[in-house]
């Protein structure tokens, strides 16, 4: 098959696995350390031991899910010098500096205050064990603020010049090359994201124990947290969404011609569902005509320029039409807006059901139970349908000659891989990386289910003083029992 002969091909399906799969974990770590961090929180205020006992088990789930974060993004680190080393070469100079920045400023301190969470419980005092699980959380948002930094870049390059020689790009702006045109509409867009993930995540393992008719009051706690967080951060991300909108129409107009399908120069629709037919170059779709045109410029007769006038222009002289994945992106674009309708239903639902205190009506609904068990489904293909649409709606450029970039400052994705490794090789290694991310899966979701079946459980009084044998302890025990029953004894 042809597939199994084209290198670049195969290179970005591994680089599309390796990344994929990183980012199953990532929104959960992001998402859910908010959680995790204000539950922690509520321990300190209220002392009440189930509190307690709540908190340790998000500690315990974020700790799981971390760990194989780091395990994982590993590999796409490698990538960078194997499979696209022409590409890491012509980016070297830029992603130097956010790529070592993310290690030093953030991974250290996520795993820093980490380590303090896991481990300084009874060591350290209340108040900085409370601080410690927001620095994490802080942590780990600033790591995915420098790796945005490094992927908005390629997409709306800034702040660099082309060498001499015409294989490089050059930083001469630290500051303008870090915050291009897109990286803060995209860093909040994702951020604001996944806190969605990570509030569906708590109310799935509410709705679960619900089902279950256990741990009721944990529950409820978490429902409700898991409620507000997403209904704040679901509302926050209609503004990011518009802003990201508002910056692709700028700076990327190929991307928002395959995203609506667009081969000619018109009034951009906004597409509800259908399918693009690339042979006839055209998009069949339920549509509002001229929705996207106002919702980026407030009028619905404003004129987009179609894939087939971009196609001319000099700027975009790599783009071959009929080469384009359009229908793909539109569809995934597409997937990304209805997912994102599901999730507004499933909070408006959890949000009237769960409204009043001590009136949980989802655990006397077992379809609603079983709606919320599942729907962290629905923020995952957002998020993995919006990264699809953004990586390959770039296409043919693993570097994008965005309006606003330096001259020169562009790379065909053909261009970015290494003319060293060939098919074979990258197909060897997608089987071994396949094999091996499921092994981890199965080892994580095992972990995890075990912590989310233990559930809240408070921990046993402390018997065992320092310095005291534990024998002395039984001793005691026998002798007051002893001596209460001679009492008992005596006094009938």
């Amino acid at each position: 098959m042809d597939i199994f002969a084209d290198q670049v091909l195969l290179s970005r399906i591994q680089f599309a696995l390796t990344a994929g799969y990183h980012f199953i974990f990532v929104p959960i770590t992001i998402g859910i350390g908010l959680i995790m961090s204000i539950l922690v929180t509520k321990a300190y205020r209220s002392k009440d031991p189930e509190d307690d006992a709540l908190a340790r088990m998000w500690v315990k789930i974020y700790t799981a899910t971390f760990a194989i974060g780091v395990a994982t993004g590993i590999t796409m680190e490698f990538s960078f010098g194997t499979n696209w080393a022409n590409y890491s070469r012509f980016v070297g100079d830029i992603f130097g500096a956010p790529l070592a920045a993310e290690a030093l400023f953030a991974f250290f301190l996520e795993s820093i205050f980490l380590g303090f969470l896991i481990f300084g419980r009874k060591k350290l005092k209340p108040g900085l064990y409370v601080a410690s699980a927001w620095l994490t959380f802080a942590g780990s948002a600033l790591s995915a603020l420098w790796i945005l930094i490094a992927n908005s870049w390629m997409q709306t390059p800034a702040g660099a010049e082309l060498s001499a020689n015409g294989t490089e790009a050059l930083i001469t702006d630290f500051f303008a090359a870090a915050f291009n045109p897109s990286t803060l509409p995209r860093y909040a867009h994702t951020v604001l994201a996944l806190l969605v993930m990570g509030s569906f995540v708590a109310i799935a393992v509410s709705a679960w124990y619900m089902h279950k008719n256990t741990h009721a009051s944990a529950a409820e706690k978490m429902m409700r947290v898991g409620c507000i967080v997403g209904v704040i951060s679901t509302v926050c991300l209609l503004g990011s969404a518009h802003m990201s909108a508002v910056e692709v129409w700028e700076e990327q107009p190929t991307k928002l011609a395959m995203m609506e399908g667009q081969y000619e120069t018109g009034a951009s629709e906004l597409s509800l569902f259908g399918y693009v037919d690339e042979e006839a170059e055209e998009a069949n779709s339920v549509a509002i005509p001229g929705g996207t045109s106002f919702l980026a410029t407030g009028t619905f007769d404003a004129e987009y320029p179609g894939l087939n006038e971009l196609a001319q222009r000099e700027q975009f002289a790599d783009v071959e039409v009929d080469q384009l994945p359009v229908n793909f992106v539109f569809q995934v674009y597409h997937l990304m807006v209805a997912m994102f309708g599901l999730i507004v239903v499933c909070l408006i639902i959890a949000f009237l059901f769960t409204r009043k205190k001590g009136d949980n009506k989802v655990a006397k609904v077992r379809w609603l139970q079983w709606l919320l068990v599942i729907s962290p489904i629905f923020p995952f293909l957002a998020i993995q349908s919006g990264w699809l649409t953004a990586e390959v709606g770039r296409q043919p450029y693993v570097v994008y000659p965005a309006n606003s970039s330096p001259e020169g400052i562009f790379l065909p994705t053909e261009a970015g891989t290494s003319v060293s490794v060939q098919p074979f090789e990258v197909v060897i290694t997608l089987i071994l990386f396949f094999a091996v991310y499921i092994l981890l899966f199965v080892g994580w979701w095992r972990v995890i289910t075990r912590f989310v079946k233990e559930g809240p459980v408070a921990e046993a009084p402390q018997k065992v003083e320092e310095g005291v044998p534990e024998a002395s302890f039984r001793e005691l025990e026998v002798e007051s029992v002893e001596v209460e029953a001679s009492a008992k004894g005596g006094d009938a």
